[in-house]
């Protein structure tokens, strides 16, 4: 028997409930790829941009330049509106467990556990299957900090 009066684990959630408003989840993983392309494009402009602030050394270490490029652009995007330029564009974002927006910390939080699961192929693959059959579509930094991308909501 249980206790009616203890909340049940769905009712924790502040994000939508992928049974019952399942529009908040449809075609995200597509959408995240779409987006992820979109960010991989801006991202490698505002490396080339950045190079020259730097008297052309980045050269010598550009694919460590690009990471650092990387990771300022998706925390300080994610941070200012709960999604990147590429989300933006896919009408998607990411919100917190509570179904709030990212804040700095979590945001770069996210932006930490991504680097991390993009540099090794085991972790992103997981993080792939996870986005494909999970009810909420989250990937392994999403599952890590209970954040979920959702299409983004007509009244944010």
């Amino acid at each position: 028997m249980t206790d009616r009066t203890e909340p049940s684990a769905d009712r924790l959630w502040g994000l939508p409930d992928p049974v019952l408003q399942p529009e908040f989840y449809t075609d995200v993983p597509s959408k995240r790829l779409a987006a992820w392309v979109i960010d991989v494009v801006l991202i490698l402009i505002l490396s080339l941009l950045a190079l020259p602030f730097t008297a052309f050394t980045a050269i010598f270490f550009l694919p460590l330049f690009f990471t650092l490029v990387g990771f300022g652009y998706r925390t300080v995007t994610l941070a200012r509106g709960s999604a990147t330029w590429g989300m933006r564009i896919m009408a998607i974002e990411i919100r917190t467990a509570r179904g709030e927006k990212l804040d700095l910390t979590t945001a770069a939080l996210h932006t930490l556990a991504y680097s991390a699961c993009i540099t090794f192929l085991l972790p992103q693959l997981a993080s792939v299957i996870l986005m494909l059959t999970g009810a909420r579509a989250q990937g392994l930094p999403d599952f890590l900090l209970g954040t979920a991308a959702i299409n983004r909501p007509a009244n944010p």
